[in-house]
């Protein structure tokens, strides 16, 4: 009944209530949703803290006790962009671009929280590129930087990070080196130096082509002197003369008006006189 123009509750709802709020509470304290492309630790706050006995909590709804807690890491592959200065072998200053393609080993990812952290990658990763892109551009001059060695340089960084990150809990998937910046003075001297070798090895191309082509030349004027010497070795006198009785012959049918004289010319050989 109204009092006063207020409205009162039955005694009997307001314990209701209580326990009402209560259950919401607790509920949304002992709900976990874990989205596409992450996992979760569970902390237990009575009971020996980090789980890393057993797997991690995968994606989807979980109830967990409202006293313990649990940790969202990211387990898709992701991406580190890292610039850095480095020595060559001869002491001179490299900037290099490299890409890092990483990503947390999900059944370590208990280890992972418990002795890394959530900042495992500049705990962990960022440290362990920037020494591996130490030693290996250290092992190389300027000039293998920016011409020949990249590919191997890569190669080599990838393969001494992941020696590191292996032990870890890190899984590293490629390493990419981007671009390699070397003193303008180093990088002109190296290009005029490449530019050299190029005109250089031009220059052995058109040598060596001129020479097959002489020798091309030779070949054809050796194998045309000795068939002239074949042929010249071959024609006898009697051959000559048969050849200029053909000849004769030949000319006596054409329609042209002319004198031939037999057997005035050299060694007998037909004179044939013409109109002209």
């Amino acid at each position: 009944m109204a009092n006063n123009g207020q409205l009162q509750l039955p005694k009997s709802i307001m314990p209701m209530l209580f326990i009402g709020i209560i259950v919401i509470i607790f509920l949304s304290k002992s709900t976990v949703t874990i989205d596409a492309g992450e996992a979760g630790v569970l902390w237990k706050r009575f009971d020996g803290g980090v789980v890393t006995d057993q797997p991690a909590l995968g994606e989807g709804f979980h109830i967990v006790a409202p006293w313990n807690e649990v940790v969202v890491y990211e387990v898709r592959q992701q991406e580190l962009f890292e610039k850095m200065k480095v020595l060559s072998s001869n002491g001179l200053d490299i900037i290099l671009e490299t890409t890092a393609w990483y990503m947390p080993v999900v059944d370590k990812l208990g280890k992972l929280h418990q002795e890394k952290g959530e900042n495992y990658l500049d705990r962990i990763i960022k440290p362990a590129l920037r020494s591996a892109a130490r030693s290996v551009v250290g092992r190389y001059t300027p000039e293998q930087l920016y011409a020949s060695k990249r590919d191997i340089i890569q190669s080599e960084i990838f393969d001494e990070t992941k020696k590191i990150l292996d032990i870890q809990y890190i899984q590293l998937n490629e390493v990419l080196v981007r671009d390699v910046t070397l003193p303008p003075t180093i990088k002109n001297a190296i290009e005029r130096k490449l530019k050299q070798e190029q005109e250089s090895l031009e220059y052995e191309f058109k040598l060596v082509t001129a020479s097959k082509e002489a020798e091309k030349v030779r070949i054809e004027a050796l194998g045309k002197a000795d068939a002239n010497r074949i042929l010249n070795s071959s024609l006898t006198d009697k051959i000559l003369r048969d050849k200029g009785i053909e000849a004769t012959l030949q000319l006596a049918n054409s329609p042209n008006s002319k004198v031939i004289v037999i057997g005035s010319g050299k060694n007998g050989m037909p004179i044939i006189l013409g109109n002209q």
